[in-house]
């Protein structure tokens, strides 16, 4: 109620206009069960809180039953394979792992050291192979020098030769002029 409708209903004056007092008491005593009946039938048929909450009570208590005997078993069943795995498994793997290394490495070891040894033997041959090569080519070049002064003395021998028989056959060519010069002036 406002301030002013508070002071009225004191003096007894009624705030509606008219007197209409009376008849809103009369009302609202026939008011009140029929605005109750309207309360709970908009409750009924509009309002389905309670109903939700009993269907959602229900859904979580089978759920939380339900699935949670299931997910303690699988948590169960994990922290066990866990436990195993970590206290049996991993210190076998770690140990399986760990010889198996060494023995890799041992083996990689022995493996580089044969290929060092190897390479050190391939050096060895080549610079043997390059030495000979060096000795080789050194040879053939003094040959081929040797055999280059040869084919000039022999060009030369040649050459004396031809010249030698040039002469003799310009002498011979020179006497056979002679003689059919005699025969000719006779």
């Amino acid at each position: 109620m406002s301030g002013a409708s508070a002071a009225e209903a004191a003096r007894g004056e009624s705030p509606l206009p008219g007197g209409r007092k009376r008849e809103l008491l009369v009302t609202a005593g026939l008011a009140q069960p029929i605005l109750k009946d309207v309360g709970e039938i908009h409750s009924r048929l509009l309002d389905h809180r309670p109903v939700i909450q009993g269907e959602i009570r229900y859904f979580v208590k089978e759920f939380e039953e339900k699935r949670g005997l299931r997910e303690l078993r699988v948590l169960e069943s994990l922290k066990n394979m866990i436990y195993e795995t970590n206290n049996q498994i991993l210190p076998k793997c770690e140990e399986v792992m760990h010889d198996s290394l060494n023995e890799a490495f041992k083996r990689l070891q022995a493996a580089s050291q044969r290929i060092h040894k190897l390479q050190e033997r391939e050096q060895e041959e080549r610079e043997v192979q390059t030495d000979k090569l060096m000795a080789g080519e050194k040879q053939r070049t003094a040959l081929w020098e040797a055999f280059l002064e040869e084919q000039q003395n022999k060009q030369a021998e040649v050459d004396e030769e031809h010249r030698k028989a040039m002469e003799r056959l310009k002498e011979q060519y020179v006497d056979m002029e002679k003689d059919l010069a005699k025969y000719v002036s006779f």
